[in-house]
């Protein structure tokens, strides 16, 4: 009915042994994760056309991952509701990995980015300055 197991189990150890793997401490990792969100979110804020949030966005990118983000040419901005949710959200993501690595700089612009996109999208034309 069923064919028997040729191959030898797999015997996992502990100690040494697995120092031959690259590993990357908590830190690293919440870091690498926090330049995705604010690259993504500097994306989002490039398509809006937000300079200024732009440049303060792309100076913590570079912090993190020690090179400059590519910047996309602005585009004529699609659908800004869209946006300004996406961006909100971003921002959202961005803040709680900040927390979560006791980063106050990033933190404190995420909740800043949060609030402009909120009140982007409650204004009657999507207009508000940012």
């Amino acid at each position: 009915m069923y064919e028997p197991i040729r191959t030898k189990p797999v015997v996992h150890l502990m100690g040494d042994n697995r120092a031959d793997y690259p590993h990357s401490s908590r830190g690293e990792a919440l870091d690498i994760q926090l330049g995705g969100h604010l690259a993504a979110l500097l994306a989002v804020t490039d398509e809006l056309g937000l300079d200024e949030a732009g440049a303060e966005i792309a100076a913590q990118v570079t912090r993190l991952r020690g090179s400059q983000p590519a910047r996309a040419p602005q585009r004529p901005a699609g659908d800004l509701a869209a946006l300004h949710q996406r961006a909100h959200d971003l921002a959202a993501r961005a803040l709680v990995v900040a927390a979560s690595r006791a980063d106050t700089t990033v933190a404190i612009l995420a909740a800043e980015r949060m609030d402009a996109h909120t009140a982007a999208l409650k204004s009657p034309d999507l207009a508000g300055a940012l």
